[in-house]
């Protein structure tokens, strides 16, 4: 159990406020203050995991938010546990949904976790990081095993769950298999021993079972540590591949590097603070420079650099760079430009155009088209059916006419 004795020091007050960078909940605060201090106390690191279904082989910039943080404790000295949810894939979460989710074959789990970790090996140290498969101790378990852990917690509590209740109450039907989903995953906890589980706010109830589980099993409750659904590159809408406003962090260096660049300066700041390494101090003196006349440009393109280094290489961040001003050389994207937000997506390069402000006619579009007077994200544009999927992008026609368009 946490000793009272262990003292709140400034090096632990400092730890907690990195633990809570950019979070949007912490349970329970004084709770994980006081195992961070016996943790300084005793030298013995906290155990911290994170568990991911892997449901996709890919993962976009939305997903590190929460193993950005997983770092950050990581660089505190604590231990990290990257889970891998081959056994709860199988179930199939139901976080948020309306229907039953259909559950993934062991062949589908299986190539897709074979990319998973590479990828998260970008933004985690592997060298300090334990990768775990629930399969471990969750295929052990057995029908009698699983029956004693179903006792431990009451349907009354599963139906707390605002997604169960709403399908109830609507008569969408419920199958008994994913009250078994967050009875795994916090069983994960008990077999793990954890100190604090992180995840997406979305997860918040499937956490706080892991929390009661282990009183159940006699051990110190998990804290629980939510990290906010990071906005797209339109600043609206959560980052999703369905909504065309993501980065993916596989995606080349000159491409990510040109979406990190079209973000809203106002955005730009909530990148910094869930997606950036560099400390609050930094960020916080980088805000005042600017409020006091440093172009924001600067502060972007750190950031562009910060991250297309992270996932690729330095080099690769410089080149992006040199191929990003070069790309706009004859005419300089302007610090300020009209922001238009546009409905209906896709929507056709003529019609953006013209709906932007960007043209006066349907005919000057097709003819700055034709004249390959038209770039979008600095590409110049010759195909007048181009379609324009969900997204942000800058939109230049000619030298000195730009619009930020977003399309939604």
């Amino acid at each position: 159990m946490s000793s009272p004795e262990s003292p709140l020091t400034p090096e632990v007050q400092a730890d907690l406020r990195i633990a809570k960078r950019g979070c949007d909940e912490l349970l329970v605060e004084a709770e994980f203050a006081r195992k961070l201090a016996r943790s300084r106390a005793t030298g013995v690191p906290l155990r911290i995991k994170l568990g991911l279904d892997p449901t996709a082989p890919d993962i976009h910039l939305g997903h590190t938010v929460v193993l950005n943080k997983m770092r950050q404790l990581q660089d505190l000295g604590h231990t990290v546990i990257f889970l891998i949810g081959d056994f709860t894939s199988m179930i199939g979460d139901p976080s948020g949904r309306n229907v039953t989710r259909p559950p993934l074959t062991a062949e589908q789990i299986q190539e897709n976790a074979k990319t998973y970790y590479a990828q998260a090996s970008l933004v985690l140290d592997a060298a300090r990081t334990e990768i775990r498969y629930n399969s471990e101790w969750s295929d052990p378990l057995g029908a009698r095993g699983m029956i004693q852990l179903a006792s431990r917690y009451t349907v009354a509590r599963m139906m707390e769950r605002e997604d169960f209740t709403r399908r109830y109450k609507g008569g969408i039907p419920i199958s008994v298999h994913e009250f078994l989903y967050p009875l795994m995953q916090g069983y994960d906890s008990v077999a793990l021993k954890a100190d604090l589980e992180l995840g997406g706010t979305d997860q918040k109830f499937n956490l706080l079972v892991g929390r009661e589980l282990q009183k159940e099993y006699g051990q110190e409750p998990q804290c629980v540590l939510t990290m906010p659904l990071l906005e797209g590159t339109d600043g609206v809408d959560k980052m999703s591949k369905s909504k065309g406003n993501y980065i993916g962090i596989s995606e080349s260096p000159s491409s990510m590097f040109g979406k990190l660049m079209s973000i809203s300066d106002t955005l730009m700041w909530r990148y910094y603070e869930l997606l950036s390494f560099r400390s609050l101090d930094e960020i916080e003196l980088l805000q005042k420079q600017i409020k006091e006349g440093r172009n924001p440009r600067d502060a972007k393109v750190m950031l562009a650099q910060e991250i297309v280094a992270r996932f690729h290489t330095q080099k690769a961040a410089q080149d992006a760079l040199a191929d990003f001003e070069a790309r706009f050389r004859d005419g300089a994207i302007p610090e300020d430009m009209p922001e238009v937000s546009l409905g209906a997506a896709p929507l056709g390069i003529l019609k953006v155009l013209r709906e932007a402000g960007l043209v006066a006619s349907g005919s000057e579009a097709q003819r700055n088209v034709e004249q390959g007077g038209v770039r979008v994200d600095g590409d110049r544009i010759e195909d007048k059916a181009l379609m324009l999927p969900a997204g942000t992008y800058v939109v230049q026609v000619g030298k000195r006419k730009f619009a930020r368009v977003t399309l939604m």
